[in-house]
């Protein structure tokens, strides 16, 4: 009985290395498609509504254009909608009930971030919020953890 207590406290005890990091699983056409703007962000950082809403409207992506052609759009949802989670972040929808499609908008994003500045996402070699890269260096990896932040000047 003593060994499950001892490896139940370490497992427990271990949920907050956890919390900031994620699984990023493997998919040429996500890959190929989103990191070829931006960093390919790991799908259980949004609820699968948002990745179907997100996916539906690829001609208008956060200001350009995105389109695909319906297969490998679908066969891009469909990765998004499967591994998502949103579980970690908190509500993801806004307060008219709509899917939020910015992870920045999200709960957990909001009150992990509540201390940085504006003048902070500003910097030139932040530039957004968006940009997990710029402080989180292993973010493609799927590392966030806190422990591990570097703010450039």
């Amino acid at each position: 009985m003593k060994k499950s207590a001892c490896c139940l406290a370490f497992a427990i005890l271990s949920l907050p290395a956890l919390a900031g990091n994620y699984a990023v699983p493997k998919n040429a056409a996500f890959e190929e498609e989103c990191a070829s703007c931006h960093m390919a962000f790991p799908p259980q950082m949004l609820h699968a509504d948002s990745w179907r809403a997100m996916m539906g409207n690829l001609s208008r992506h956060f200001g350009s254009d995105a389109s695909l052609d319906e297969k490998r759009r679908t066969a891009i949802a469909d990765f998004l909608v499967v591994n998502a989670n949103g579980r970690k972040t908190g509500n993801t929808r806004d307060t008219a009930g709509k899917p939020l499609l910015r992870i920045t908008e999200t709960e957990r994003f909001v009150r992990k971030h509540r201390e940085i500045s504006a003048a902070t996402w500003q910097r030139a070699s932040i530039k957004s919020p968006a940009n997990c890269v710029a402080c989180h260096r292993q973010a493609a990896a799927g590392n966030y953890d806190e422990h591990a932040i570097q703010i450039p000047k």
